[in-house]
């Protein structure tokens, strides 16, 4: 199989790139990374880009950008992967929860911007990302209540995991209070071995957006 690799920018800022990080790892096509740092990656990271390039994987001579884009692609790749689900009525699910977090929650994402480094105890949120927030918990509520768990649909990673895989990260250094079920899931993505590999590589990024580190 031809050779694989994954442009990305910031792992401790950029929620696009960490889904695509988990995306890729949840095929099992072998890739490397390769990290940018230009005047349009920051653009991302700081929400001010409507057309965001990165994450992209250069894969058998073509490129291919946007997560949902990325994760299609390597669904067709690698059906054995099993990126979505076997049942048509949670594979419909999934892409429809999965083009949602896409292209919605636009205040969480200007309010509760992702930093895997912060913890902000106590973060005050507005009414408008609280609306997003509550509409994160049902969509997992639902999921989890109609296909048992442990993950959103039943007991293998999908794509949509992977999507909502950086709110979980938010809720986590915002100080967002979840309910029991969706708390153990928010446990189990964390406890995810890829998450864990990309945080912790995190750690060791000297780079730092003043923006993104204020405190409110």
């Amino acid at each position: 199989m031809s050779h694989a690799t994954l442009i990305i920018s910031s792992r401790n800022y950029s929620s696009w790139s960490l889904r695509g990080w988990l995306l890729t790892r949840l095929s099992g096509l072998p890739f490397d990374v390769q990290v940018v740092d230009d005047a349009s990656s920051r653009a991302e990271l700081l929400m001010r880009s409507s057309s965001m390039r990165v994450p992209c994987l250069e894969h058998d001579g073509l490129a291919v950008w946007d997560t949902l884009a990325i994760a299609e692609y390597l669904n067709e790749l690698r059906p054995e992967a099993g990126m979505l689900p076997a049942e048509r009525v949670a594979r419909a699910r999934c892409r429809s929860i999965s083009g949602e977090m896409h292209s919605g929650f636009s205040a969480l994402r200007s309010a509760l911007p992702m930093n895997l480094r912060a913890h902000k105890k106590n973060f005050p949120v507005w009414s408008a990302a609280r609306a997003d927030i509550e509409s994160v918990i049902e969509i997992w509520r639902g999921c989890l209540s109609l296909w048992h768990g442990p993950y959103l649909f039943g007991d293998k990673l999908t794509i949509a995991d992977a999507m909502y895989a950086p709110v979980v990260t938010r809720f986590k250094t915002y100080d967002v209070a979840l309910d029991g079920p969706c708390a153990a899931y928010a446990e189990r993505i964390m406890a995810w071995p890829d998450m864990a590999e990309w945080i912790e590589a995190s750690t060791q990024e000297v780079e730092e957006v003043a923006e993104l580190d204020l405190d409110f």
